[in-house]
């Protein structure tokens, strides 16, 4: 059986600094109670590494307000004004990655590459600084793989052995970011026993979770 955690417990885990990948699209797909506790835990320096911060005051937006966050890699923040205040002021450092090349660079942290080439940005600001790759007489930018100390994930199922299940879009980044860090942390909806969820529907085997968040009262 995978250790089942509090949210306050869990997030007693993570240290000041720590590098964290987040599950979620603009909420869905989040790990509410988990990024609840985080929050209200006082935690400082953090980097966070998803898709966006949401909006403000929720889900990732919460670490933002609670002024948890000091490096953000994300997609996008259009949405969370919060994020955008932080980043004039100098509060916080944001690197805006292409979504799918941000996935990409997850998904290499995970299996082990050193890194993925892609046109996306070629011959715009997002490639100063980056590095190049002539292949055939083409130019590709090489995009560097992504790892964290911690990736906090949720999912619709999960069983005693920390197998996985998701529920349609709210899969998102959730199995990719499970592979690319050193310990996760994964909020189901529900825990089952084990057998109840089929191989066939297991996208993140338990193999790589490393605690599972109790279900709600």
């Amino acid at each position: 059986m995978k250790p089942h955690l509090k949210p306050e417990d869990a997030v007693k885990l993570i240290p000041d600094g720590a590098r964290l990948m987040i599950g979620g699209f603009m909420g869905v797909g989040s790990p509410h109670r988990l990024l609840d506790a985080l929050a209200q835990s006082g935690k400082r320096n953090l980097t966070v590494i998803a898709n966006d911060t949401a909006r403000a005051g929720v889900d990732i937006g919460k670490l933002i307000r609670a002024g948890a966050v000091s490096r953000l890699i994300a997609s996008h923040i259009g949405l969370n004004p919060e994020t955008q205040k932080g980043m004039i002021a100098g509060e916080i450092d944001v690197e805006l990655v292409p979504q799918g090349t941000l996935v990409e660079r997850i998904r290499a942290g995970g299996y082990g590459l050193g890194g993925v080439l892609t046109k996306t940005g070629l011959g715009t600001i997002a490639a100063e600084g980056q590095q190049t790759v002539e292949i055939d007489g083409e130019t590709w930018l090489l995009a560097k793989p992504l790892k964290a100390d911690f990736a906090l994930i949720a999912a619709d199922q999960a069983d005693y052995a920390g197998n996985l299940q998701y529920q349609l879009t709210a899969t998102n980044f959730n199995p990719i970011m499970a592979l690319a860090a050193e310990t996760v942390i994964c909020e189901p909806r529900e825990i089952l026993p084990v057998g109840m969820i089929s191989p066939d529907v297991v996208k993140t085997p338990g193999v790589v979770v490393d605690y599972l968040i109790e279900r709600a009262a």
